[in-house]
């Protein structure tokens, strides 16, 4: 067993290389210019939360509330005609990244964490780089992309962005794979 103390260099180098890759990802390239479209009326959408006095949170509309109301002709009529929206909304703020990108950063050194504790579990000191960095991948790569399909399933998010983003995932975990790989105690 490899103790996850002595893996804190491949977690911190794993960590940074996804961070920056997901910067170079999502800047520059074009795979994901197109997740979000426009609304149409966006302004009077916009308006009528407003009026409404939408709080931040996360809905469905139409929502039923509960299994039995679900079955109501009304409610199935109203689920019918559509559209059946699934949403968040979020208060008011100046357009800023800094706390999503710290977030991130974070989310992505748990994601190394779990991985090094997996690979230490598994995979002995001195193992053959190959090794390491297909099991070091394999546990970042679920990390960062098999929970993904869930809003597909559940929530009508578009399969292409999903798979999008499960691409991204596996970059991500090759990238974890590589520096435990290469890092690896010997």
């Amino acid at each position: 067993m490899v103790s996850i103390g002595s893996l804190w260099l491949p977690i911190l180098v794993s960590a940074v290389l996804v961070f920056f890759v997901s910067w170079i990802i999502h800047m520059f390239l074009p795979f994901h210019k197109n997740d979000f479209r426009k609304a149409p009326g966006e302004d009077a959408l916009l308006d009528a939360f407003r009026k409404a006095e939408v709080p931040p949170g996360d809905y469905m509309v139409p929502h039923a509330g509960s299994m039995d109301a679900m079955r109501d002709p009304a409610f199935i009529a109203t689920m019918e005609r559509g559209p059946i929206v699934v949403m968040s909304v979020a208060k008011g703020a100046k357009p800023s990244m800094g706390g999503s990108l710290g977030l991130w950063f974070v989310y992505s050194l748990v994601v190394s964490v779990i991985a090094a504790y997996l690979t230490g579990h598994a995979v002995p000191e001195g193992a053959p780089y190959r090794s390491v960095m297909r099991f070091a991948g394999c546990a970042a790569f679920l990390g960062y992309s098999l929970a993904l399909m869930q809003n597909s399933i559940w929530y009508k998010r578009a399969w292409r962005i999903t798979a999008l983003y499960m691409v991204d995932g596996l970059v991500y975990g090759l990238l974890t794979g590589g520096a435990f790989g290469w890092l690896w105690p010997r």
